[in-house]
C-alpha cells in the first residue's frame, strides 16, 4: 500500500535473485476484482448492509473541491470505520472481523467511481488514505503506562472465491486485541494492531517493511507477531522461507508465478527480496506452548527445500525434500520451497519482519502465530481461538 519509507530504503541491505513475471486478470475499468465481490458478499451476508452507516459521507464527499480536506475527511472515515468495527468486537456486539473488509471495499468502490475535480495520483492517494486509516495504521500509539508494549498484525478474509463468506481469526484477534492491556504475574503489556490486505502487489511494494521499520529501528516495543490462518493446530512458525510456492491466488486473483518446482523470490520495490533462504523466529515459543486453550500449540520446525536436478533431469514436486529443521546451518545450501508457513502470504509476513529485524539489527522478539483454520464463519471458534492466543501473549511476558 505505502511505498518504502526514506529510513527503511537506506537500511535495508538489497540482493539478487530470479523472479518470475506475475499475472493480472482483466477487471471492469475502475473497479477491483476484491470491490466486484461486494454485491455477492451482501446476498451472502445481509449483515454488511447495516453495519456501518457511512452514507452521509456521501454528501460531504460530492462536496469536496480540494485534496487537502478530502484526505481530512477520508481519513476521519477511515478511523471511525475502524474504531467502530473494534468496539463492536471488543463490546460484546457483533464478532466478526468480515463486515470490516467488505465495508472497506464498498466505501473504496464508492470513492473510485465519484472521483473528485482533482489529479489522478490525488484520487488514488484519498483511496489508499482510507485504506490505512481503516486499517488500523493510523491508530498505532501505545497510550497506557505499561512495562511492555506488543505488536500484532491480522489478516483480510482471503480465498473468497471458494467461499465469499469467509471469516479470517488473525483479522477477528486484531480487532478483539487492539489497545488491550494484559498481564502476567504483575507484568503488565498494551497491545496495539494493525490489519494487512491478501495482496501480492502490497508486499512487493513494501507495505511489511514500511510498517514495522520504525518499531526496529527505535526499538518501541517489546516483542512483534504476525498472525493469519492455518491448519488444524496452532503452529509458531520457527524457519520462514524467501520463496513463494503456493499456487493459490491473492485477493485479486493474481497469482504469484511460482510453484513447487519452481518457487520464485518476491520483490522489495523493484529489487528481489533478499538470498537467504530461511530465517528464524525469536519469539519466547516455550512458554507460548503453554498457554491453555482447546487447540495444541506446536514449535513447527517442519520446511521443504528444491530437491537437485541430477544429469539435467527435470525435478518433480516428489523430489523435493521436507523435514524437520534443527538449524540455519543445516539449511544453509538449500533452496526453500516451504517454510513452516507455507509459501503463501502468511509466510512471507514473517519472513520479511524477521530479515528487517535482522538487517536493522534489532532485538525484538519476532515470528509468526498460525491459527486453527475455521470453515466460513464460526463464533465460537473464532473466541476460542482469540482466547488461546491471548493465553499465549500473556505467558510471553515473562520472556521478554
Amino acid at each position: 500500500m505505502k511505498f518504502l519509507s526514506s529510513l527503511t530504503a537506506v537500511l535495508l541491505l538489497q540482493s539478487a535473485s530470479t523472479y518470475a513475471a506475475q499475472t493480472t486478470p482483466t477487471l471492469q475499468p475502475g473497479l477491483s476484482i476484491e470491490e466486484l465481490r461486494f454485491s455477492e458478499a451482501e446476498q451472502a451476508m445481509p449483515v454488511i448492509s447495516d453495519y456501518y452507516h457511512w452514507r452521509s459521507f456521501e454528501q460531504q464527499w460530492l462536496k469536496q473541491d480540494n485534496y487537502a480536506s478530502a484526505r481530512q475527511l477520508v481519513a476521519a472515515l477511515g478511523d471511525d470505520l475502524w474504531q467502530f468495527s473494534k468496539r463492536q468486537n471488543q463490546q460484546g456486539g457483533l464478532k466478526d472481523d468480515r463486515p470490516l473488509y467488505w465495508t472497506r471495499l464498498a466505501i473504496t468502490a464508492f470513492l473510485k467511481q465519484n472521483p473528485l475535480d482533482i489529479s489522478l495520483h490525488e484520487n488514488k492517494a484519498l483511496v489508499e488514505q482510507l485504506e490505512v486509516s481503516s486499517r488500523g495504521q493510523d491508530d498505532l500509539a501505545f497510550t497506557q503506562q505499561t512495562e511492555k508494549r506488543i505488536l500484532l498484525t491480522g489478516f483480510d478474509p482471503f480465498l473468497l472465491d471458494k467461499n465469499i463468506s469467509q471469516s479470517n481469526p488473525s483479522g477477528l484477534t486484531a480487532l478483539m486485541l487492539d489497545g488491550k492491556v494484559i498481564e502476567y504475574k504483575g507484568v503488565k503489556a498494551e497491545i496495539n494492531t494493525v490489519m494487512i490486505p491478501v495482496r501480492f502487489e502490497d508486499f512487493d511494494q513494501g507495505e511489511i517493511e514500511d510498517l514495522l521499520a520504525p518499531f526496529y529501528a527505535l526499538g518501541s516495543v517489546d516483542m512483534i507477531a504476525t498472525i493469519s490462518m492455518g491448519r488444524s493446530d496452532f503452529d509458531l512458525e520457527h524457519f520462514p522461507a524467501l520463496r513463494r510456492s503456493s499456487s493459490a491466488p491473492d485477493n485479486l486473483n493474481v497469482y504469484n508465478g511460482g510453484s513447487k518446482t519452481m518457487p520464485v523470490v518476491p520483490k522489495l520495490l523493484k529489487t528481489e527480496l533478499s538470498n537467504k533462504e530461511f530465517v528464524q523466529y525469536s519469539l519466547p515459543y516455550q512458554a507460548m506452548m503453554k498457554a491453555k486453550g482447546p487447540y495444541k500449540i506446536n514449535d513447527n520446525r517442519t520446511i521443504t527445500v528444491l530437491g537437485q536436478a541430477v544429469d539435467g533431469k527435470a525435478l518433480s514436486e516428489e523430489d523435493n525434500k521436507t523435514f524437520a529443521a534443527n538449524s540455519l546451518k543445516e539449511l544453509s545450501d538449500s533452496v526453500s520451497v516451504e517454510g513452516g508457513g507455507g509459501g503463501y502470504l502468511s509466510n512471507e509476513i514473517s519472513y520479511r519482519s524477521i530479515l528487517l529485524r535482522n538487517k536493522l539489527g534489532s532485538n525484538i522478539p519476532t515470528g509468526h502465530i498460525h491459527t486453527p483454520k475455521t470453515q466460513g464463519f464460526d463464533h465460537q471458534t473464532n473466541q476460542a481461538i482469540v482466547d488461546q492466543i491471548k493465553a499465549m501473549l500473556e505467558l510471553s511476558l515473562a520472556e521478554i
